[in-house]
């Protein structure tokens, strides 16, 4: 555990209310990204529905929700924050925080691990982060995933101080060594994540810029790409062997199928069925593409468009040879 936090704000200490978003882009002084929100319509819904699921914990659980519509922010730990949904005040008149959930039908699960009821980490640690600033003990969520009063999910977590020291001191070290420090942590996520974060961040390939010397902090990740390169390439060996086997197979199969699109078949008792079904996809050769855009540019300015892909390479570079 990184250093001694302890979370909990000391007798008659109160947590600082402020009025305005304290977030880190207006204390760096730095404006907040803009551009499309792709996610526009599923957080509307959520805003929308805030008011109908706070009713639907209070029909199911006899606790009035109730909202201080303020950011709070820990007194100890200002880079600490808080957005509250909404508070109660339960049986005993001790306050709770309650926070609400929309999502689909399909992604209930996710509040489940098999027979275990759970809470889906990000809003766990919401929850802690939340119970931390506002020196509360329990925090409840309430979910709704259907349209109907019966279609929702109900959890509440209670306040652990260990897990809270660490969850305060990690958040400490996030703001002192990126946000303060303007450094931007390392990426851990998907591949295909990162390439397109760095390509949104960077933009259009530039061919007029000038060559990149990378420096000391890239000589092991070049050295881990050219590893991970050779061992892919005997991976694509057998997975080439692989596929072409599978090919052979699946051809013997269609070849006695003829032109039906379904087949069945009995193997040790077991009924199996076989689909070769035909697939439709419209499209337009490059040609035909060229035709479009001499004979009606209006069209294809109107409805074609360009992406940009990079090619990315690492090899040996050549060396320069000596000029006579």
């Amino acid at each position: 555990m990184r250093g001694n936090h302890h979370a909990r704000c000391e007798p008659g200490e109160k947590v600082e209310i402020t009025s305005k978003p304290y977030l880190s882009v207006y204390k760096l002084n730095i404006a907040p990204a803009t551009g499309d929100d792709d996610n526009w319509v599923q957080k509307e819904i959520g805003n929308l529905l805030e008011d109908l699921v706070a009713k639907i914990f209070h029909v199911k659980t006899g606790y009035k929700p109730y909202q201080i519509k303020k950011m709070f922010r820990h007194p100890k730990y200002p880079f600490m924050i808080a957005d509250v949904d909404y508070f109660a005040d339960i049986s005993d008149k001790t306050t709770v925080i309650l926070e609400i959930k929309t999502t689909n039908y399909n992604n209930k699960d996710k509040w489940r691990d098999g027979k275990t009821e759970i809470i889906p980490l990000h809003y766990e640690l919401q929850g802690r982060h939340y119970m931390a600033v506002m020196n509360l003990d329990r925090v409840y969520y309430c979910c709704l995933y259907g349209n109907t009063e019966d279609e929702v999910i109900i959890r509440r977590i209670d306040r652990d101080l260990e897990y809270e020291s660490e969850l305060i001191a990690l958040e400490e070290y996030f703001w002192e060594t990126h946000v303060l420090a303007k450094k931007p942590p390392p990426y851990r996520e998907n591949g295909d994540l990162v390439l397109e974060s760095v390509l949104r961040h960077h933009g259009n390939a530039d061919a007029s810029a000038p060559e990149i010397m990378l420096g000391e902090n890239n000589k092991a990740n070049i050295l881990r790409l050219l590893e991970l390169q050779e061992t892919k390439k005997e991976y694509d060996s057998h997975v080439k062997a692989l596929e072409s086997n599978i090919k052979r197979i699946r051809g013997q199969i269609i070849d006695d199928m003829g032109r039906s699109c379904s087949a069945s078949c009995e193997v040790e008792g077991i009924p199996y069925v076989v689909t070769y079904n035909p697939v439709l996809t419209p499209a337009i050769d490059k040609d035909n593409l060229k035709r479009l855009k001499d004979r009606y540019p209006e069209i294809y300015d109107e409805f074609v468009t360009v992406s940009e892909q990079r090619r990315f390479y690492l090899k040996k570079k050549e060396k320069e040879k000596d000029s006579a």
